[in-house]
């Protein structure tokens, strides 16, 4: 390549591979990994949860929606800190070492609980055990998702063609690795015992970790910490600020290891920090941004929002999706068996095979200058996962067997990964393009807050299924409420679909002419 044209897009990464950069492979990888052992962990969660500490499914739900939403929460911390001290690079490191160690915790737990009449029985200090491992996923993730994001848009420039391209084939090794975790973890975790899936998750976490540590001098500085001679200044009693930072990811285990065991305070928290934030950017944008930068912070601010709505349909998927294919349905398909957990493949599957579809889609369509605005993606996206529900709640209704049809458990899963693809992967590469650089890790962690946000609001949602029966009945769904529920929360989808559609043409005016 000449000189002339080795920097073709002004910012990116100068080594290319396969006509992306090459520091996209490692993210790739490592986020490959790291995904492998976070969901493979999830697809067992509710059902561990269910199955061997006896929780209720109402009970169950919370927990599984205080989990994943503090997942999601903390990466504003993990952004903010690499922002302003550590750098991508070592808040990746940090978060992954945290992930080993608390997915390597998970493969230890206490005794079953077992029903004394209607009193359940647990140990509870294995639960208190399990919440501690689950912390460290919480804060691993926290130091590790936002960062990786930030990287992958690091390495392509502002006006580079290539980025949403570039996020849908980091999207996609995401998505990989779910794929593989669930079939493998599942199987193992249901049919040998939930410790065996447990450790394999953890084995997958340590192999993402050492893909990134060999893989940093290929980011060509992109994830170094802006200014390293502040890390080594001393903060107090002798501690260097770089130190301090990782003494506070401990405090941050701790709270959420507190958080863990009052979960609906866990909802409270999240709505607060998630608007505080947003007024936070706002409030920057107006104190320090140009005209044309604070109207971009501002539509950014407005689709953040609107995408809490999407997750707490999407996220059924590992709650009352799970029991619902656990209590309702043949799982038979072509003579094999799927386990439950196994069944939240379909999302992974369909998302591996149309992810390069959907890249190749948006670059032809880009070329044709026809492609939707981002603000139209996300509208289409609610509208697409509304109508899923919407339709599945009314076949499910008017099937009267006792083990209903597999396919309609592949449409509603069809319709996650379809509605995934038009909002996910292109928020993503929203947010990195539109933020200004200096709190592009805070805007990204925002864009995780909400999600938490939806995540949460996934487990409550999960959690008005149940029949909330005690003893061995008390994790069955009550499928008058579950459809009921299902429709409710289709058709409040769609309208924030069409609200988006009205809210379009002014969105678009406040991006200035990105795409």
């Amino acid at each position: 390549m000449s000189e002339n044209n080795q920097y073709l897009y002004k910012g990116s990464q100068k080594r290319n591979l396969m006509g992306h950069p090459i520091g996209i492979y490692i993210c790739f990888l490592t986020e490959m990994w790291e995904r492998f052992s976070y969901y493979g962990m999830r697809a067992l969660l509710i059902l561990y949860l269910t199955k061997y500490h006896l929780f209720s499914s109402g009970k169950a739900s919370m927990i599984y929606g205080a989990f994943v939403g503090l997942v999601y929460m903390m990466p504003i911390v993990g952004g903010y800190l690499s922002d302003r001290y550590l750098g991508s690079r070592k808040a990746v490191t940090y978060g992954a070492i945290l992930l080993v160690l608390g997915h390597g915790l998970m493969a230890f737990h206490g005794t079953a609980a077992y029903i004394d009449g209607d009193l359940v029985v647990r140990d509870e200090f294995a639960i208190k055990v399990f919440f501690f491992a689950l912390a460290l996923i919480i804060t691993g993730v926290g130091f590790l998702k936002a960062n990786i994001t930030t990287v992958v848009g690091a390495l392509y420039g502002p006006n580079d063609p290539r980025r949403d391209s570039g996020f849908t084939i980091f999207y996609m090794g995401l998505n990989l690795g779910a794929l593989i975790s669930m079939l493998i973890v599942g199987y193992v975790g249901e049919t040998f015992g939930w410790n065996y899936g447990f450790s394999i998750a953890g084995i997958g976490m340590f192999l993402g970790l050492m893909v990134f540590l060999w893989g940093q001098k290929l980011l060509d500085g992109h994830a170094e910490p802006r200014d390293p001679e502040k890390l080594k200044e001393i903060a107090f009693a002798g501690i260097n600020k770089e130190n301090v930072i990782y003494l506070g990811g401990i405090g941050m285990v701790i709270m959420s290891w507190f958080l863990m065991q009052y979960q609906e305070a866990v909802g409270l928290l999240l709505g607060t920090s998630g608007f505080v934030m947003i007024a936070v950017i706002i409030a920057y944008g107006y104190t320090t941004c140009t005209k044309i930068e604070r109207e971009r912070l501002m539509v950014v601010c407005f689709l953040i929002v609107v995408q809490s709505v999407f997750w707490a349909l999407f996220e059924q998927q590992a709650a009352s999706l799970t029991l619902l294919a656990d209590q309702q349905f043949n799982r038979n398909v072509f003579g094999w068996e799927l386990k439950a957990s196994q069944v939240q493949t379909m999302n992974t599957l369909f998302i591996v095979l149309l992810a390069p579809v959907m890249a190749w889609f948006w670059i032809a369509l880009s070329k044709r200058e026809i492609e939707p605005s981002t603000p139209t993606k996300f509208g289409i996206a609610m509208l697409i996962i509304g109508m899923g529900y919407i339709i599945f709640a009314f076949g499910m209704s008017m099937d009267d067997s006792t083990s209903k049809d597999f396919l309609w458990l592949a449409f509603i899963y069809f319709s996650l990964s379809l509605a995934e693809l038009f909002l996910s992967p292109v928020g993503l590469s929203m947010v990195t393009k539109m933020s200004v650089s200096k709190i592009v890790g805070m805007v990204m962690g925002t864009w995780f807050l909400f999600m938490a946000v939806g995540n949460y609001a996934a487990g409550w949602i999960s959690s008005l299924t149940g029949g909330g029966e005690h003893g061995s009945s008390s994790a069955l769904l009550d499928m008058t409420a579950t459809m009921d529920v299902y429709s409710t929360i289709g058709y409040s989808s769609v309208g924030v679909g069409i609200f988006i559609f009205i809210m379009t043409p002014l969105l678009k005016k406040g991006m200035h002419g990105v795409k």
